[in-house]
C-alpha cells in the first residue's frame, strides 16, 4: 500500500467535505449532506477521482464506532423516562410495526425470508445524527413533534442493540433452531460484555478521571475517553459482534456517569474526522450508473420509505391521542433511514443480501438523508398542507395545530463555571431567583451542588460542547470564577459566539489580565486586586475609628 497516496485521498475527501460541508450550512442545511455529496462525487461511480478502497473503509467504520459512541453518551435512562410513557410506547410500536410491514412488502416482491428481515431493520431505524441535530439548531427539540421525535429515536438507539445481534445471526446457516442458538450465544457474549463496561465505567473510570493528575493535564482525560470509545469497540469485535454496537453500548453505561458531558467534549474532534470519513464513504457507495438505470426502482422505493414510515408514525401518535398535526411532523421528521441501518446493511452485504438489493437500500438511504433536513425544518408546515385538503372533505374534525404550544426547555437560568470559594458564594447568593447550572472539573464538588439541588456537571466550559449541554444558547448570565485568564478568555470567546445575547461576568485575579477579559468580550470583568484593596481600605477605616472611639 502507497501510505502517501492514501493520505493524499483522504486529504481530497476532507478538503472537498469541507468546502461542500460549508456551501450546505451557507444555504441552512446540514453539513452532513456535504460529506455524502463528496464521496458520491469523488467515488468510483461519479468523477472517480478516488477508489473506495479498504482503508477508507476502515476509517468509516471507525467514525460510525466513533459517531455511535458519542451518540450512547447522549443516551439518558432520565431524559427516557422524563418524556412519558406514550412516546416511548410509540417508539417501541414504531420499530415492531415498521419493521414487520417492511419485512412483509419485501417478501410480496419476492424477497426472501431473511433478506426481508434485514430489509425491515434497516428501515425501521431512522437517523438520529441528522434529526437532532437539525431539532437543536432550530430550537424545535422541546416542541411536541420534537419530543416525539426524541422519544422514538431513543428506542430506536436501543433497539440497535438486538437488531445487529439478529442481522449477524442470519449470517449463519441453519434453521429456525440454529439461528435461534446463535442468537442466544450472541445476547449472552453481549450481556457479559455489558457487565464488564458496567464493572469498569463505574468504578475504574471514575477513580481515573477523578484522579489529580487527570485534572492537571486535560490531555490525558481526552486520551482516556478515545481509549474508552475504541477500547470498547475492539472488546465487541473480540467476541464477533458488532464493533459499532459494542462502542454504542459503552456511551450509553458511561452516559449515566457524571462525567458523561465532559467525554463527549474531549473526543468531539475526533468524532468529527472520522463521521466525516464514514458519509463520506457512504457517498462512494452510491452508483451514479446503476442509479440511472434503474431510476424508477429507486424513486418507487424512496417515496415508499417516506410515505410509509411517515404514515405509521402518525398514526401511532394518533392512536395514543394526539392531534394530527403534531402526530404527522412527527412522522416527516424520522422517515428517513439512518447511519445505524448502513451497520446493518454493512453486516449482511455478501451474505444474507445480494448486491443488487445492497445497492437499491443504499441508494435509498442517501436520497432520504439529503431529504431529512428539509423535511424536519419543514414537518409542521408540511403536516398542516397534507391535512388542510382531508379537513375540507370533512375527513377529518379537528382543529388546525399550532406548532407554537410546545414546551420550553431551561431558559432565562445563569450559569456559574468554577465552583470554588467564589463560585459557591456566587451559587448561594443567586440561589432562589433563577435557575442555576453550575459547571466543574471537579467531580467531588459537583457532588457538593448536586446534593444542595443545583443543577450541575462535571466538564471544562472552554469546550463547546460542553457549554451547549448547558444550554447555553438560552442562558441570561455566566458567570466565569476562574482563576486562569487564559481559560476564562476562551470561555468568553465561546460564550459570545454561541450565545450573544448573554451578559458575561468575569473574575479577574490580577489586574494585569483586566484587560484580555474585557476585550474578549465579557460584560463585568471583576478586578480582585482592586476589590481586595477596597475591602483592605474599609476594613483600616472601620478598625481606626473603633480605636479612636475607645481612645476618646
Amino acid at each position: 500500500m502507497d501510505a502517501w497516496k492514501f493520505l493524499f485521498d483522504v486529504l481530497v475527501l476532507l478538503t472537498t467535505a469541507l468546502a461542500l460541508g460549508a456551501l450546505c450550512e451557507r444555504l441552512r442545511q446540514s453539513a452532513i449532506l456535504g460529506y455524502l455529496l463528496a464521496g458520491t462525487l469523488l467515488g468510483p461511480a461519479a468523477l472517480n477521482v478516488m477508489q473506495t478502497s479498504g482503508e477508507v473503509d476502515m476509517l468509516a467504520e471507525l467514525g460510525v464506532t466513533m459517531l455511535l459512541f458519542t451518540i450512547g453518551l447522549e443516551f439518558s435512562f432520565k431524559r427516557l423516562r422524563s418524556l412519558g410513557g406514550k412516546v416511548l410506547l410509540g417508539g417501541v410500536l414504531q420499530v415492531v410495526v415498521t419493521m414487520l410491514i417492511a419485512s412483509l412488502v419485501a417478501g410480496l416482491f419476492g424477497i426472501g425470508v431473511k433478506p426481508a428481515m434485514v430489509v425491515g431493520a434497516a428501515i425501521a431505524l431512522s437517523s438520529t445524527a441528522c434529526v437532532l441535530r437539525i431539532l437543536t439548531s432550530k430550537s424545535q427539540l422541546d416542541s411536541l413533534h420534537g419530543r416525539n421525535a426524541l422519544g422514538v429515536l431513543l428506542i430506536q438507539d436501543i433497539a440497535v442493540v438486538p437488531l445487529v445481534l439478529l442481522v449477524s445471526t442470519l449470517r449463519g446457516e441453519g434453521g429456525f433452531v440454529t439461528i435461534a442458538l446463535e442468537l442466544g450465544k450472541a445476547i449472552g457474549l453481549g450481556a457479559g460484555l455489558i457487565v464488564v463496561f458496567f464493572l469498569l465505567f463505574n468504578y475504574a473510570v471514575p477513580w481515573l478521571l477523578g484522579n489529580v493528575a487527570m485534572r492537571r493535564n486535560r490531555e490525558l482525560p481526552t486520551l482516556l475517553a478515545i481509549v474508552v470509545g475504541l477500547g470498547s469497540a475492539w472488546a465487541a469485535h473480540q467476541i464477533n459482534l458488532s464493533p459499532a454496537l459494542g462502542a454504542f453500548a459503552a456511551g450509553i453505561l458511561l452516559a449515566e456517569s457524571p462525567f458523561a458531558t465532559q467525554v463527549r467534549g474531549d473526543v468531539t474532534s475526533l468524532r468529527t474526522l472520522l463521521m466525516t470519513l464514514f458519509f463520506g464513504s457512504v457517498g462512494m457507495l452510491a452508483d451514479m450508473g446503476w442509479i440511472a438505470n434503474n431510476v424508477p426502482l429507486v424513486i418507487g422505493t424512496t417515496a415508499a420509505v417516506l410515505i410509509g414510515k411517515s404514515a405509521i408514525i402518525w398514526l401511532l401518535f394518533r392512536r395514543f391521542g394526539q392531534a394530527h398535526g403534531p402526530a404527522l411532523a412527527s412522522g416527516f421528521c424520522l422517515a428517513q433511514i439512518g447511519e445505524f441501518s448502513f451497520v446493518l446493511l454493512a453486516t449482511a452485504r455478501g451474505t444474507v443480501i445480494d448486491q443488487h438489493l445492497f445497492l437499491l437500500l443504499i441508494s435509498t438511504s442517501i436520497i432520504t438523508l439529503f431529504l431529512t433536513p428539509f423535511l424536519v425544518v419543514l414537518s409542521p408546515a408540511l403536516a398542516e398542507q397534507c391535512l388542510r385538503p382531508l379537513r375540507r372533505m370533512g375527513w377529518l374534525k379537528t382543529v388546525p395545530w399550532q406548532p407554537e404550544e410546545s414546551e420550553q426547555g431551561l431558559e432565562g437560568h445563569l450559569i456559574v463555571i468554577g465552583y470554588g470559594p467564589a463560585g459557591e458564594a456566587v451559587v448561594h447568593a443567586m440561589r432562589g431567583q433563577r435557575p442555576i447550572v453550575v459547571i466543574d472539573m471537579n467531580q467531588r464538588v459537583i457532588k457538593e451542588a448536586k446534593r444542595l439541588e443545583f443543577m450541575a456537571m462535571v466538564g471544562d466550559a472552554t469546550n463547546a460542547d460542553v457549554l451547549e449541554h448547558a444550554h447555553v444558547n438560552s442562558a441570561d448570565a455566566v458567570i466565569i470564577t476562574l482563576p486562569d485568564p487564559m481559560a476564562s478568555r476562551r470561555i468568553i470567546e465561546q460564550t459570545k459566539a454561541m450565545a450573544p445575547n448573554a451578559t458575561i461576568v468575569a473574575r479577574s485575579r490580577y489586574h494585569v489580565h483586566l484587560w484580555q477579559l474585557r476585550y474578549a468580550g465579557a460584560h463585568v470583568a471583576v478586578d480582585e486586586e482592586e476589590e481586595v484593596g477596597k475591602r483592605l481600605a474599609a476594613e483600616v477605616e472601620g478598625t481606626l475609628q473603633e480605636h479612636m472611639q475607645e481612645s476618646g
